[in-house]
């Protein structure tokens, strides 16, 4: 069940966020729940080995590195999605750092502890 919540606050957070951002497209609701399954499983088993690869550049970026870790994944979620797409690696960047806060704060919204 917490999946599927997770699942479908970062489809609603990718929504948002391409009706926000001028460099976003998603054609509609059911194309950003494909986003938001991509996203995961690229998350899940090509960011590790792209954060291992990067190691060194990431320990002398203080970790600022990982920004472009995580704008490269949405790139290729970008290209692996016909009704999802992303102008550039600026825009992922900043899609990247606003999908993050957007979903930090619909998780705290929704947390029931």
């Amino acid at each position: 069940m917490k999946l599927l919540l997770n699942l479908l606050l970062t489809a609603l957070g990718v929504f948002v966020l391409a009706n926000v951002l001028s460099g976003v497209h998603v054609d509609g609701y059911m194309t950003a729940l494909i986003v938001a399954v991509i996203l995961g499983l690229l998350n899940i088993f090509i960011k590790p080995i792209l954060v291992i690869f990067t190691l060194p550049i990431t320990v002398l970026t203080l970790g600022l590195f990982l920004l472009v870790i995580n704008a490269f994944i949405i790139l290729i979620a970008g290209n692996l999605i016909s009704g999802f797409s992303v102008d550039g690696i600026w825009t992922a960047i900043l899609f990247s750092i606003l999908l993050s806060i957007l979903e930090s704060i619909l998780h705290s919204l929704l947390k029931d502890d």
